[in-house]
């Protein structure tokens, strides 16, 4: 019997119906020979440490490091029946053909269900991109060898493995630090997501400091040719700051009053550039992620559901958790077949489908670029539109979008900077002017992508304008300004400084020891570690944008510089790289990071943390300092000698003596 092991039930009836594997039955469908089942993600999971021995149920600093010397793994209680299903099935297997998610975490959920069962017979792999008939056909007839993803387990179980050794002892040990030193929260520390919350604490941080600093500009409205037209002041040096804003309130009126007085201008110098740019690459997921939540306000974890919609229900795209956005040059025959699908699913594309080069091999056909992914495309085959949210059509409209870009000429406008002179002021003019639309076409309801870079001001159509030529002067306009603190992140924001931190990274050989495409996560991950941090209210949502709580600045103050530091995690997502490339072994690298875990608590056993607490109000019944903690109905004040004083009082009403009272009366348990 040979048996297709897939991830979830609406694939595993996907790859079914492809096989003629028709013949429902409970976890399963089966065919002449075939038997296709599923995991529902992953079945089973790490064993907690209590797991490993009664002792560890009771947190203490002695009992650390907790470092298992054999790994196991346990059956999930909710989706124990599956199991029981799946570990039957293989019993009877003659062969296994591997059919979860293209990814490390796919080939994980899969691999760790044939240990548990003791599987040693034959096994393939299934790589899929799409989940539309054709995509299945031609990837059923190209099954990889086992061994060829093998390396892709190691490098999950070294991940899942790290983060179960950095998570379960370094959220104990700084647990218990916190609380010697008054803070009876929990200090939850994750090998991806303290990192993560670091770059927001450092952001706010940064919007705390900031000082506003007061600045002058002045703009000139010319005419010239009989058309008008804006030019800016050009301030001296002395006068100006790292970004050119003139600093000095007299200087700038001085200048607006002789520019006025001058009346007309004189050009000194007109210099055109031709400008071409090309289209912008088909979606990765972080890039998607970051589009989406710009320009509609999404939510990541919102726009992953969304993209995994697209590829599972709708067949309408392909794969989602992609890291690349480049596609193999073999995917060039394959440019008719999509074009027609796209035009079969939405005739209303008639005109623009006209204009395409199919035959155009833009920059995104680069097999050296393509990672065991290609990029987020439009499938083969129609999708149906009516079907599809109204989110779902706009982030489609954006994938396809992209994908058509391709075959369009690059976007060309001539760039025309001119230079002045009124008064003895220096003036700088300049224009923009489209001579190629090219790919913005497909881009031109895209929002932010179809936008351009350049400033408002200088999207200007200048005037024929040669040296020499004097313009008048209409209208000499000086404004104050102040600058502006950084903008908090937003989620999207946050997903491209996760995959973009070697940016933030000031330590130069770590720098250069960084690839520039290095991040913190995965496209997988990314999202989950983001909603994780706002769940455990580590991350607040103010609006579009995301802020540290007060437990955050708390966490990132107490743990090791080491542990919350970008570098430090994207060096080690390399090494799970380097092990996925078999370049690296499951067992040096856990070997490595237990040591390096016992190191941190043998430097931190005896450590006081310098833990900034809220200032409480008295206790109501003993007048002792009193503690915030956390009930399930929110944080509240509970006495410091709790249990032997069961004192508390709500936060919002700590002044008001009654509340308090009557709140004093109620146990801890109760919040």
């Amino acid at each position: 019997m040979r048996v297709f092991l897939c991830e979830k039930p609406s694939q595993g009836k996907d790859i079914a119906r492809v096989l003629g594997a028709s013949q429902r039955a409970f976890g399963c469908y089966s065919g002449p020979g075939i038997i296709v089942t599923w995991c529902i993600g992953h079945l089973v999971e790490a064993v907690p440490p209590e797991g490993y021995g009664e002792q560890y149920k009771y947190w203490s600093i002695e009992q650390l490091p907790i470092i298992p010397e054999h790994w196991r793994v346990d059956v999930k209680d909710k989706t124990a029946d599956q199991f029981r299903v799946v570990r039957n099935i293989i019993g009877s297997a003659s062969a296994v053909v591997i059919a979860t998610d293209a990814d490390r975490e796919g080939e994980m959920i899969a691999r760790e269900i044939l240990d548990l069962c003791a599987y040693r017979g034959p096994i393939e792999r299934l790589w899929l991109s799409a989940l539309n008939d054709a995509s299945i056909r031609k990837a059923l007839a190209a099954l990889k060898p086992a061994a060829e993803t093998l390396p892709l387990y190691y490098s999950a179980l070294a991940r899942s493995r790290a983060d179960w050794l950095i998570g379960m002892n370094l959220s104990r040990l700084f647990t218990l630090l916190g609380r010697q030193a008054g803070y009876d929260g929990v200090l939850s520390v994750g090998r991806v997501q303290t990192p993560t919350l670091r770059l927001v604490v450092d952001r706010d941080r940064e919007i705390a400091r900031f000082v506003s600093v007061p600045y002058w500009s002045v703009t000139a409205t010319l005419t010239g040719n009989g058309q008008s037209f804006t030019a800016d002041w050009l301030a001296p040096e002395g006068t100006i700051d790292a970004a050119g804003r003139c600093l000095q309130q007299s200087v700038a009126q001085q200048a607006a009053d002789r520019i006025r007085a001058g009346r007309e201008a004189q050009v000194l110098s007109v210099e055109t550039e031709r400008v071409r740019e090309a289209a912008p690459l088909p979606f990765d997921l972080g890039t998607l992620q970051e589009v989406c939540s710009r320009q509609f306000g999404l939510d990541v974890q919102e726009t992953l559901d969304i993209a995994q919609s697209l590829y599972e229900t709708h067949k309408a795209t392909t794969y989602p958790r992609s890291d690349s956005g480049y596609l193999p040059e073999s995917m060039l025959a394959e440019v008719p077949a999509v074009v027609d699908a796209l035009l079969a699913t939405d005739p209303g594309l008639r005109p623009l489908i006209d204009q395409l080069d199919r035959t155009q091999r833009s920059r995104a056909w680069n097999d050296s670029k393509v990672t065991a992914h290609h990029a987020m495309i439009p499938t083969l085959e129609p999708a149906n539109l009516s079907a599809m949210s109204d989110k779902e059509r706009a982030v489609y409209g954006l994938i396809r979008a992209h994908y058509l870009a391709q075959f369009l000429p690059h976007h060309e406008f001539d760039r025309t900077t001119a230079m002045l002179t009124a008064g003895g002021q220096s003036l700088q003019a300049t224009g923009k002017q489209v001579v190629v639309p090219g790919w913005r076409l497909v881009l031109v309801n895209s929002g932010p992508d179809a936008a351009d870079d350049e400033p408002a001001q200088r999207s200007q159509i200048l005037p024929p304008l040669s040296s020499n030529t004097r313009c008048g002067v209409e209208q000499v306009e000086l404004k104050a300004s102040k600058t502006l603190p950084p903008k908090p992140y937003t989620q999207g924001e946050l997903v491209k400084a996760m995959k973009g931190v070697a940016r933030l990274v000031t330590d130069p050989r770590l720098k250069q020891k960084l690839k520039k495409t290095t991040g913190i996560g995965t496209e997988a991950t990314r999202a989950s570690i983001i909603s994780g941090l706002l769940a455990r209210s580590y991350l607040v949502k103010k609006g579009r944008a995301i802020r540290a709580s007060e437990a955050a600045f708390t966490l990132i103050d107490a743990v090791p510089a080491a542990i919350a530091d970008p570098g430090t995690t994207a060096i080690w997502e390399q090494a799970l790289d380097m092990i996925e490339a078999g370049q690296m072994t499951l067992d040096s690298f856990i070997a490595r990071q237990s040591a390096w875990i016992d190191q941190l608590v043998q430097q931190y056993r005896g450590a006081r943390l310098a833990i900034t607490l809220p200032e409480s109000p008295p206790c109501p019944l003993c007048a002792s300092v009193m503690r915030k903690r956390n009930g399930k109905n929110g944080p509240f004040w509970s006495c410091s000698h709790y249990p032997d004083c069961k004192g508390t009082m709500p936060i919002e009403t700590s002044g008001n003596k009654r509340s308090s009272r009557k709140s004093s009366r109620s146990s801890p348990t109760r919040h």
